[in-house]
């Protein structure tokens, strides 16, 4: 017969020892029980389904109990028989329901009889439960009672709001607040019930039934019972309990969160239909998204936050938890928080939850449409892990020499005067005839080859190495053991198509890289740092140096700045150099060794700047073992006739147009 009551009846605590979550009344009650320094009044407060009425029957006992004073009752005598789970109860404890019985009649019939003597036990104990729904009056009639009881009555209240006991009847009482049951105690002790009644529970579903339960013993074991009246050969698994309960699967949380990390919209807005679609709440959906949020925002801020307590999660949850926070700036997650929070406040009441809860996934998505701090700072967050990235490209490499004598003869440059061997500016308007003549034949080995062409995002192998140092910081802080394997054994080897090669020194590195799962761990680093998402191919190198390819100078800004290239060098002609200002002569500039020039702003060119650029696009490089060259002049093509002269540096016209173009001239027209 026993065996059909419900859980929380069959395992009512009898006993202090007993009672979960709420040591703080316990111990204090037992120690009063042990000093026989017990009240005559109590006023038992806190949320329903904490203990409340058992603590005030177990306090019952413990008075009555014929080996008192003792703290907790020795469940052997007749009264401790009579009061025990399921015994048939005592005449001289009475339990009375404030919510029908608190008028000022049951206030005074209560009066009368609390003068008689206990028939059978030593106190006559009054339980009142809900004990705010006595009136105003029926408070007032037993006042009296209670401020100056017979010896041989006792009275414990207990109510969810103690401030709606008067105030002349609590100060009256001794007053022991109950709290909500911590749910990593709960946890437990349902999943020893579950033990005790033989049926198994996976250990995903335990965190659903005290989400459902909410501190409340009494309620999660409501929940369990339910569960466990309808599991099947396996038990109680995750998919029954969140099917059940109408939690969102984790399946589908982790395809929203990983979708935001990535800003696809199109898996975002396919999750909220297939939420719509398989009958689920957005609400609850809205909630169960603020409550994963949450454990990132956690989790971010104290990675080992699921070791420690701090999140209550299954292992393999957990390791979840960590990629994810991984692949969000803190401030990304801060934010997006705070946009489903909000929008789950508007959902109240609300009539088209759908389009509100749509509403809240767009704003996640675009933090630019964010004027705020918060959204500033996401859109600092995603900046910063795309260093690297955004850099002025490189030039292209010149397929073929044949444009270049053109491009010599131009006015722009024959305008900077020259050694009497090269024709002067000619007149305007410009004659076909006169630019023909020069002609430059240049060397095959003088064109290089041409450059590989970028990988995923714009980068190259230089770039790869450039941002290694970053990516190592960003693994020492996802998992110090891939750390340790790359700091240490490895360098990168190339970088093609979106395949990112690393070189390790020997085998056993190799293979403990390979095993340990650290693959996915540096291309997850590689998409927070800069953006770019590699697939990580991993070889044994032994001339791998792990040092080297890495510049300690180079700095994030001016990876930002410029994306670069080891190879051959080719003189940048997409914009003016910095270093030459409207004001400065470039015929001045000649006459001195010209210093080396700042890295290019990123600021636009002058229009002139970009007339002389297109103009000089097809001038094939220097020759590699040439002298360095000096930087492009960006001289108006209308510069003044009284301008300095190039014969005054004391260069000869060919040498300038070997050194500065590795041409050599062929034929030259004496001037007319």
């Amino acid at each position: 017969m026993e065996h059909n009551l419900a859980l929380y009846r069959r395992y009512r605590p009898e006993s202090f020892a007993e009672v979960i979550g709420q040591d703080h009344v316990t111990e204090p009650l037992r120690a009063a029980l042990a000093n026989n320094r017990v009240n005559h009044a109590y006023l038992f407060s806190g949320p329903r389904g904490c203990g409340k009425t058992t603590s005030a029957r177990i306090l019952a006992r413990a008075l009555n109990c014929e080996k008192a004073p003792i703290s907790d009752p020795c469940g052997e005598c007749q009264s401790c028989r009579d009061l025990a789970r399921g015994g048939p109860g005592s005449l001289d404890v009475i339990e009375i329901d404030a919510a029908s019985h608190g008028g000022v009649d049951d206030a005074r019939d209560l009066r009368e009889r609390a003068f008689f003597a206990p028939v059978s036990s030593r106190y006559k104990v009054y339980i009142i439960d809900e004990a705010h729904m006595v009136t105003t009056q029926g408070f007032n009639a037993l006042l009296k009672l209670v401020e100056e009881p017979p010896e041989h009555l006792k009275f414990i209240f207990a109510t969810t709001e103690p401030e709606k006991v008067i105030a002349t009847i609590r100060s009256r009482t001794h007053h022991y607040p109950f709290r909500l049951i911590p749910p990593r105690v709960l946890s437990d002790y349902l999943a020893e019930i579950c033990e005790r009644e033989g049926v198994p529970i996976e250990a995903a579903a335990l965190p659903l039934v005290v989400r459902a339960g909410a501190g409340s013993a009494r309620d999660s074991l409501s929940v369990l019972d339910q569960l466990l009246g309808g599991a099947g050969p396996a038990g109680v698994t995750y998919g029954v309990a969140a099917s059940l309960l109408g939690y969102t699967p984790d399946t589908l949380l982790d395809e929203v969160v990983d979708a935001f990390a990535a800003g696809d919209g199109g898996t975002v807005f396919s999750v909220v239909d297939k939420v719509i679609e398989t009958g689920q709440d957005p609400r609850r959906f809205t909630e169960d998204l603020l409550r994963r949020l949450r454990d990132l925002v956690i989790v971010a801020a104290v990675p080992d936050a699921p070791a420690t307590g701090l999140i209550d999660a299954p292992t393999d949850q957990a390791e979840r938890l960590v990629a994810q926070a991984a692949r969000f700036g803190k401030a990304d997650l801060v934010r997006a928080a705070d946009c489903v929070a909000a929008g789950l406040t508007e959902m109240r009441g609300a009539t088209t939850p759908r389009l509100l809860l749509e509403l809240i996934c767009a704003r996640v998505l675009l933090p630019g449409a964010d004027d705020s701090v918060d959204g500033l700072t996401a859109r600092l967050d995603r900046l910063e892990r795309r260093v690297g990235m955004g850099g002025v490209p490189a030039p292209s490499s010149v397929a073929s020499p044949a444009p270049a004598a053109p491009a010599a003869a131009s006015p722009a440059d024959a305008g900077q005067g020259s050694s009497p061997a090269a024709p002067p500016r000619p007149p305007e308007p410009l004659p076909a005839a006169p630019v023909a003549p020069v002609e430059l034949a240049v060397e095959p080995e003088t064109v290089p080859e041409p450059a590989a062409p970028a990988a995923a995002g714009g980068l190259g192998l230089v770039d790869a190495r450039r941002v290694w140092p970053d990516l190592l910081d960003k693994v020492k802080e996802m998992r110090r053991f891939t750390w340790i394997l790359l700091s240490q054994n490895a360098q990168v080897i190339g970088l093609d198509g979106g395949i990112l090669t690393v070189g390790f020194k020997n085998v056993g590195a190799r293979d403990s890289f390979v095993a340990g799962g650290s693959e996915e761990i540096l291309r997850q680093a590689a998409i927070d740092v800069i953006g770019a998402d590699w697939k990580v191919e991993a070889i044994v190198d032994p001339s791998a140096d792990p040092g080297a390819g890495i510049d300690p100078v180079v700095t994030r800004s001016a990876a930002q700045a410029s994306v670069t290239s080891t190879e051959p060098a080719t003189p940048a002609v997409s914009s003016a150099p910095a270093w030459l200002s409207d004001e400065d002569d470039p015929a001045d500039d000649v006459t001195a060794p010209a210093p080396p020039p700042p890295a290019p702003t990123a600021s636009a060119p002058r229009p002139a700047a970009e007339t002389i650029a297109s103009a000089r696009s097809n001038i094939a490089p220097t020759r590699t073992g040439d002298a360095p060259t000096r930087a492009p002049d960006t001289r108006d093509a209308d510069a003044h006739p009284d301008d300095q002269d190039l014969e005054e540096s004391g260069i000869d016209g060919a040498e300038l147009l070997r050194r500065e173009l590795g041409a050599t001239v062929i034929d030259e027209i004496p001037h007319e």
